[in-house]
């Protein structure tokens, strides 16, 4: 029979405790200034990591290191456009990464002022995706502009800044283009709307994904020693693209290396958890994980940049 007695213990005093009290919140104030609140935060697990990311973001400015941004469909469907192309005008993101899904939502919202179609109602009919507007202007777009050698991102970049669209302010891609931004784009043939239409071309797609590919190669090598990569809400295509686009660049030679990547997401997926966070910063690096809507999370870290660049 044990005797409790006999327990060995200690005092608490000398034992670490991963939990301070100048680690805690504050308490909630009225009419806090934006910085006043964000330095409120309590100095804990995912607002270290949140303000780690933003730190790392200020410094790869600085050091005019490559702050590569990509970014799902759905965070252009959140409303975050205005918020991007701010970051886009203060020189802070340097490339951008878009699925397909991406131009689609971002040449709607430069045509209409809307976007994001009702896809349960429509796919009983088979109306789904089948607007004309959008496919003949982009597929339009690629054929042209991969014909005379643009990659696929810059073929629809161009063609909606030299547009008469009556919303092309709020387009991504129309300001990227007029800061001379880089943005890449990545099809996978077959997941978009605009691949239903005559007008498409998949062999042009293709050779524009391409060239894309090999433009964003590039600016991964700029990674080297400070720079940041993000990802908002991309659970497949785009941290697969990434690790190929990172091993080609340490291929052919280049050190990219002791660089920060975060992702940001709604809820946790495996690939940009091992793609993005773990695989590329192993051993030279910080990588993070934080959980959150994107029209919360991402204008909570722009503002943090914005705020002490």
């Amino acid at each position: 029979m044990i005797n409790i007695n006999k327990v060995k213990r200690y005092s608490v005093k000398k034992r670490f405790s991963k939990v301070k009290k100048a680690d805690f919140a504050d308490s909630p104030v009225r009419g806090r200034s934006f910085s006043a609140f964000y330095n409120s935060l309590p100095n804990i697990l995912k607002v270290k990591e949140l303000r780690a990311t933003a730190e790392s973001i200020i410094a790869a400015r600085r050091k005019k290191k490559a702050v590569i941004f990509m970014a799902g469909a759905h965070v252009i469907k959140c409303g975050l456009n205005p918020v991007i192309i701010e970051l886009i005008r203060k020189k802070i993101i340097t490339c951008i990464c878009l699925n397909g899904a991406g131009i689609i939502h971002d040449f709607e919202v430069a045509f209409q002022g809307r976007t994001s179609e009702d896809v349960g109602k429509n796919l009983a009919s088979g109306r789904f995706g089948m607007g004309k507007e959008t496919a003949d202007f982009l597929n339009n777009a690629v054929k042209e502009g991969v014909c005379s050698g643009l990659g696929l991102g810059e073929a629809v970049a161009e063609k909606i800044t030299g547009s008469r669209l009556r919303y092309k302010n709020l387009s991504l891609l129309a300001s990227a283009f007029k800061f001379k931004i880089p943005v890449c784009v990545f099809a996978a043939i077959g997941t978009d709307i605009i691949h239903q239409h005559p007008s498409f071309d998949a062999a042009l797609t293709g050779e524009g994904s391409l060239r894309d590919f090999h433009l964003l190669v590039e600016n991964v090598c700029r990674l080297d020693k400070g720079g940041v990569v993000l990802n908002f809400g991309s659970a497949v295509i785009l941290p697969e693209v990434f690790l190929k686009a990172l091993n080609l660049a340490r291929n052919l030679g280049n050190r990219v290396k002791d660089f920060t990547a975060a992702n940001f997401d709604m809820i946790y997926h495996y690939r940009p958890a091992q793609n993005l966070v773990s695989r590329p910063v192993a051993g030279a690096g910080n990588g993070y994980y934080i959980v959150g809507h994107h029209e919360v999370m991402l204008p909570l870290l722009a503002q943090a940049i914005i705020e002490k660049i």
